[in-house]
């Protein structure tokens, strides 16, 4: 058996008021592409579909062709679970009816103790077991227990799948959780404050695989079967070394045999610039990805004269400016801690910002004059 873990879609998703509905589209496309040339099993989705609970409806527009695609033209079934950022009973609404054309979504308990079997020449029956994000007190609520933290709401999860579980199918379980150790990125929702929100990997060792949402990068935790595909794309600029995409697993009779990172290129890069203003935008006339999302991150030590519009010149899509180094446009703290530079000091780089040269002798004399008479002025008052 052979089926595609992926997660953490985030449709409708903008960035630094950027939407990147397009961007996913084109990913997507890339998905469906693949699924085209290399037929799977099945596409699983470990949570997180919808970047919020009401998504636009262009999201759920692209959505829903992208299920077009994979389900009715290509005969793939497709697994959703919803996961922290999804509206659970939105995201579920008509399940029910959805399983004839090969969609099955898995939002609530109940569906979770139901299995979604799929058939494989090489594997048999493969039972996928849908966990969808779960909170202590969701758990606690539903199966009238005692659970205090993630840890234990999701031991008791796996304790109601294994007391239905047939010892001889294989199983996969899709869960939406943040399994203590696995690394982080900022672009990921916090789910508890305290570190109360880990989850132990040891709950998972006895299925065949264990497909994973909610942390953004691509990894595995504890055995090579317990993986995160990371999300569709870049969220935030800390991913940008990050190689997005999705993992193709292989299954047989006797259990997990690999998984393969698959990429996926999205048509705006996230990027961090760093540098001088000069050397950036000198950069820039010939950079081939000169469209995408940057923060770029200013190493002058001068004042520098609308420096996102000489950017914006060469690299249209500069998201966010950061200048640690400069006196124009910081924060308050900051400029207060550099005024020891001096207002004449500051006069100087305005002046060569604006006139393309330095002031002479006899002009920096007379702004220092000009400075003296304010000060005093002030001090009188």
């Amino acid at each position: 058996m052979m089926f595609i873990h992926t997660s953490d879609w985030h449709l409708g998703r903008q960035f630094h008021n950027v939407s990147l509905l397009a961007d996913q589209a084109a990913v997507l496309a890339q998905l469906v592409d693949f699924v085209r040339q290399n037929p799977v099993d099945a596409v699983i989705v470990a949570g997180d579909v919808y970047d919020r609970s009401v998504p636009p409806t262009a999201a759920i527009d692209l959505l829903n062709r992208v299920v077009t695609q994979i389900c009715e033209e290509l005969h793939t079934p497709m697994i959703f679970i919803s996961g922290n950022h999804d509206g659970a009973q939105r995201l579920g609404f008509g399940a029910a009816q959805m399983k004839n054309a090969g969609l099955h979504i898995i939002s609530n308990y109940t569906d979770m103790l139901k299995p979604v079997i799929i058939e494989s020449q090489t594997a048999g029956p493969v039972a996928f077991y849908g966990m969808p994000y779960s909170d202590p007190e969701q758990v606690r609520y539903h199966f009238e227990t005692t659970v205090d933290d993630f840890d234990q709401a999701h031991q008791v999860l796996v304790q109601k799948i294994d007391e239905i579980k047939d010892p001889c199918t294989r199983r996969v379980l899709i869960s939406h959780c943040f399994v203590d150790g696995a690394m982080e990125s900022d672009s990921e929702r916090p789910l508890s404050i305290g570190g109360s929100d880990r989850v132990s990997h040891a709950h998972f060792t006895h299925f065949d695989y264990v497909a994973l949402g909610h942390l953004h990068q691509p990894q595995k935790k504890g055995e090579e079967f317990i993986r995160y595909s990371g999300s569709l794309m870049k969220y935030s600029f800390s991913e940008q070394h990050q190689k997005k995409g999705f993992t193709v697993v292989t299954l047989d009779d006797t259990g997990f045999v690999s998984a393969t990172h698959e990429p996926l290129n999205a048509p705006h890069d996230l990027r961090i610039i760093e540098g001088e203003l000069e050397a950036i935008v000198e950069q820039g006339r010939t950079d081939p990805h000169h469209q995408d999302y940057l923060l770029i991150r200013l190493t002058d030590t001068h004042a520098i004269l609308n420096p996102m519009e000489k950017l914006r010149e060469v690299y249209p899509n500069v998201l966010h400016l950061e200048k640690p180094g400069m006196l124009v446009g910081v924060e308050q703290d900051m400029a207060k801690a550099r005024l020891a530079r001096g207002e004449h000091d500051m006069f100087c780089d305005f002046y060569r910002e604006v006139q393309g040269s330095a002031l002479t002798d006899a002009q920096g004399d007379a702004i220092k004059q000009i400075i003296r008479q304010l000060n005093a002025s002030h001090s009188e008052q």
